[in-house]
């Protein structure tokens, strides 16, 4: 998986890099057909319509209290069996070294397993708890569950970054040359580097 990883990795810069270079030597040759080329890529595909189906609420909440017994009980066996995985059968650092490989640095790789551990352990008790109260105590469960139940708007907030802006193409098509030989620096300095991982 590493190595499938850094692979794509490089590859994906070497194409970067290629296409950096061209569009920085078209900005600079002819920034009219670079222009026109921009022109003709640059669309807006509206979504909202095709995904509004997705944003709408389900509730499933009555299915969960009418077979809270067998519901609570698939909660507490899962918890309680990833609980003992994690505790009795998880070699950490076997699995640390199959990701990430026998030479990393031991102390980055031990902080993100740990914290992804920890993160774990306390999914599961929560897993637990929560699984516990459906067996025994369904009513304050579904009273936990109203209080909890918040709605917050956040559509607002994305409509803002849904508005597109012309000020980057204009400042590139006013400076063409100056942006052209930045880019393509930039892309050339990429390939090589791409190159040379792709060589060792």
């Amino acid at each position: 998986m590493r190595e499938i990883s850094l692979q794509v990795i490089e590859m994906s810069t070497l194409i970067f890099g290629i296409l950096g270079i061209t569009f920085s030597t078209m900005l600079m040759v002819s920034p009219g057909l670079t222009k026109n080329l921009s022109n003709i890529l640059n669309r807006g595909v509206n979504i909202d319509e095709k995904l509004g189906f997705l944003d709408k609420g389900i509730d499933i909440s009555d299915y969960f209290y009418e077979y809270h017994i067998a519901v609570g009980l698939l909660f507490v066996a899962g918890s309680t069996f990833v609980l003992s995985f994690f505790y009795v059968s998880l070699d950490l650092t076997r699995f640390r070294q199959i990701i990430f490989g026998p030479q990393t640095q031991m102390m980055w790789s031990e902080i993100i397993f740990n914290t992804i551990l920890w993160i774990g352990k306390i999914t599961c008790l929560a897993g637990l708890l929560f699984g516990s109260m459906l067996l025994f105590v369904p009513n304050k469960m579904k009273c936990l569950e109203n209080n909890l139940n918040v709605w917050f708007e956040t559509n607002a907030m994305f409509k803002k970054l849904d508005r597109s802006s012309n000020n980057v193409d204009s400042f590139f098509f006013r400076h063409p040359r100056a942006v052209g030989m930045s880019g393509a620096v930039l892309s050339f300095l990429i390939l090589c580097l791409s190159i040379i991982n792709l060589l060792d």
